[in-house]
């Protein structure tokens, strides 16, 4: 199996007393690469570390819509900094949350806006969050067509016709454990409607896990139960899923295939 888990938090301190199992049983599962996703500058030092030390381990360096509020000039020049180191290949996770507004929405939009023009200057793709806010989501970025970086939009969340947009916009869209419980009627719906060739998947873990795992701390091996509901959903095997996912993810964040 050739799988890519295109989003998760193995810099977390839920990792911290078990990161080579979790590591070990990553590679068991056919999971040859992640990329691990920051929400402050600290997670994003934690990061650049774990990319620098493990094979096949990539990173997004960046400040996530809940932590916008601590967002300096400094935190600019750091996470530059940050992303000419290896295996460091895109900025994320951005975006805008308004479930729980741990940020004030006005903040979240500045900092997300400050961090695309990062990405585009630097030419390194974003890796986007974003719940409940895909309205005001699409219209900022309807704004900058034609001066937005490569993307995606991690654990998707949306319609098709939210897809849609988001696709005509040039991004990727990535399914977690979401898409692998009973209730996703939508979710599925999307996952059918993404063409192959924009497609990833990803666990989000220690995040939620993916059914049967439902309900226990997630972590990279679970990324082919995911990709196993989106390829039945897709009519595909496993194998052809997977394969696709991950040359997908390569050609996002500029890794060799191999």
């Amino acid at each position: 199996m050739n799988l890519f888990d295109s989003h998760c938090h193995l810099e977390s301190e839920n990792f911290q007393n078990d990161l080579p199992q979790v590591m070990q049983r990553m590679a068991q599962a056919g999971v040859r690469r992640c990329v691990l996703a920051g929400s402050d500058l600290e997670t994003s030092r934690r990061i650049v570390t774990l990319a620098r030390k493990h094979e096949g381990v990539y990173g997004a360096v960046g400040v996530h819509p809940h932590e916008a509020k601590t967002w300096t000039d400094e935190t600019e020049a750091e996470l530059e900094q940050m992303l000419a180191q290896p295996r460091v290949v895109a900025v994320g996770e951005i975006g805008l949350d308004y479930f729980y507004d741990l940020s004030p929405r006005e903040k979240q939009r500045e900092v997300l806006i400050r961090q695309l023009a990062l990405a585009r200057r630097l030419n390194v793709p974003a890796v986007f969050h974003v719940r409940d806010a895909h309205g005001d989501m699409l219209e900022l970025l309807r704004q900058r067509r034609g001066e937005l970086p490569a993307g995606v939009m991690h654990c998707y969340s949306g319609s098709v016709e939210s897809a849609k947009e988001y696709l005509d916009l040039g991004f990727y869209l990535s399914f977690a454990g979401p898409v692998t419980f009973k209730n996703a009627h939508k979710l599925q719906e999307a996952a059918r409607f993404c063409p192959a060739d924009r497609l990833l998947v990803e666990t989000d873990s220690p995040y939620l896990a993916p059914v049967p795992m439902r309900g226990k701390r997630n972590e990279p091996a679970f990324v082919h139960y995911v990709a196993e509901v989106v390829a039945q959903l897709r009519g595909a095997s496993t194998e052809e899923l997977a394969d696709s996912a991950s040359r997908n993810a390569c050609r996002l964040f500029g890794i060799p295939e191999e």
